[in-house]
């Protein structure tokens, strides 16, 4: 799983920064101060003209009477215009009382302007912007016979159909300073669908982290920033957001291949067309170190990505994940066949609670105007993980194409075509973020197909894993900036019989409709 990219609230509802209220109350003041500004130089300008009109009418008056006397220049009308007095082509008189206090209140205006400013600036409320979305859903799975809205529905199975969407996201970044240098910390907040409904504690048990990021960022140079905190893996080219998924649900390698989330440290490095991330941390999904029995994982995990921006419209990227991941816990029927080891793993027979985990891919993005173009090969093994007891292996292709365009009758809306292969039968299947906990998933069609191991004397260590494909059509629609409504069609299918529906018979495919409805505030 991934993210690329929360908070202490539950509410609001695809991620568009919001301006705080000071920033606005600035924004309106600078508005103000200008108009009052050109207003008064106009004023300004029309009555140089009066003072030179009446001047011109005072020394055609002393010739004709030497004796005349006049007042100055605060007459209230211009006897030499032609323009009626009402016209709009009329000169704007101004007394110097008026003229003064306007003077006085730009003097007001801009003086708050400044307030404002500076406490924009350097006050408690200074560089924090606050973004997020509410994305209610309504799947319809075939199989299952189910048809419902969801939304905030914890407790519910974490399927390749609603992983992580039907949720409140919340991002709130807060920016101490200005200029290239300047820290910052960000929170994401994701309670039902986040990274956090996976994390656990040293010794294996979830306890339900509500949050879905937490990082800090400190610019050490104008290249080179570090990292310290709880961060999605770096892998592939889909967003965990539903604001930037091309698509309703994710695809195979975002749900089952990817790594997930890690805690430790790292450093971001920034040069000419490359961008290269490093990190250190626990393994996936762990708050502190693994500990069962008299074992601890002390070995870290070390991820990294590199980016090549060959155009500007073409990024080539790629990302690692090498480290020591827990093993599955034993089956539930080993107990049962009688055929399970003393040890760790599904069927016992691994002398470590832990294995070796690699994983690599390679992703592609291409981006130009109304087309969007992506591509993606993965390729993982954990050893121990597999459901033999030996390693597992698995890997997969990833290709969609996504096109915007506009309509009179429907306005703005774009099209998404997906096709992910996902092929994990080496040993049985397992790794990576697929969990196969009693030898088969029939919600997400993954494992050895329930036949198999019903008919195998070993616990189903003989069998294989089952391989994955899916194709996801999508239409979006986008009426306003705050809100994207998607339709999809995917049909889910494997070569072996591992889809089990509401009566309890297993089958080969899965077909399921969904809309969501999303509001980015």
């Amino acid at each position: 799983m991934k993210v690329r990219t929360v908070c202490a609230l539950l509410a609001g509802l695809p991620g568009f920064a919001m301006a705080s209220p000071i920033e606005d109350q600035v924004k309106q003041l600078e508005a103000k101060v200008k108009a009052l500004e050109a207003l008064t130089a106009v004023a300004l300008a029309d009555h140089k003209k009066d003072e030179a009109k009446i001047k011109t009418l005072e020394v055609k008056l002393q010739a004709k009477d030497p004796a005349a006397s006049f007042p100055g220049p605060q007459m209230t009308k211009d006897v030499s215009n032609d323009s009626a007095p009402d016209s709009d082509d009329a000169p704007a008189l101004l007394t110097q009382g008026q003229l003064a206090t306007m003077k006085q209140q730009i003097a007001n205006q801009q003086l708050k302007v400044n307030n404002l400013n500076d406490a924009a600036n350097s006050g408690p409320l200074a560089g924090l912007s606050v973004t997020g979305y509410i994305d209610p859903a309504y799947v319809a799975s075939h199989d299952q016979r189910s048809s419902s809205f969801r939304f905030l529905n914890k407790g519910d199975p974490y399927t390749y159909y609603d992983s992580s969407i039907g949720d409140v996201y919340l991002d709130i970044k807060k920016t101490f300073g200005q200029g290239t240098y300047a820290p910052s910390v960000e929170l994401q907040i994701m309670p039902s669908r986040g990274y956090g409904t996976f994390s656990t504690n040293s010794s294996g048990s979830t306890f339900g982290n509500i949050f879905n990021s937490a990082v800090v960022n400190v610019p050490l140079s104008d290249t080179t920033t570090f990292v310290a905190g709880y961060i999605p893996s770096f892998a592939g080219y889909e967003y965990q957001q539903s604001t930037l998924n091309l698509a309703m649900s994710h695809g195979l390698l975002f749900d089952f291949s990817e790594p997930g989330t890690y805690i430790g440290a790292g450093l971001n490095y920034a040069t000419g067309n490359w961008a290269w991330k490093t990190f250190l941390g626990n393994e996936e999904y762990q708050s502190s170190a693994a500990t069962i029995g008299q074992w601890s994982n002390r070995t870290p995990t070390v991820t990294g990505r590199v980016d090549y921006t060959w155009s500007s419209a073409l990024d080539l990227g790629g990302s690692f994940s090498w480290g020591r991941n827990t093993l599955p816990a034993q089956s539930p029927s080993c107990g049962q066949a009688g055929t399970c080891g003393s040890g760790f793993g599904y069927q016992g027979t691994s002398s470590s609670p832990f294995g070796s985990k690699f994983y690599v891919e390679g992703d592609l993005t291409y981006a130009l105007a109304d087309v969007q173009l992506n591509a993606q090969l993965d390729y993982g093994q954990l050893q121990g993980g597999a459901w033999s007891g030996g390693t597992a292996q698995w890997y997969g292709l990833s290709l969609l194409a996504h096109r915007k365009w506009t309509m009179e009758l429907l306005g703005r809306m774009g099209a998404t075509l997906r096709f992910d292969y996902l092929n994990d039968q080496r040993n049985g299947g397992g790794g990576g973020g697929t969990s196969i906990p009693s030898g088969t998933d029939g919600l997400n069609g993954f494992g050895i197909a329930p036949s198999c191991l019903a008919s195998s004397a070993t616990n189903g260590s003989e069998c294989k894993g089952a391989n994955r494909m899916e194709i996801t059509g999508a239409l979006l629609f986008y009426p306003t900036n705050q809100i994207t409504v998607k339709a999809e069609y995917r049909h889910d299918w494997s070569n072996e019989r591992v889809f089990q529906r509401l009566d309890g018979e297993y089958v080969k495919s899965n077909d399921v409709l969904g809309v969501q409805f999303i509001y980015a505030y």
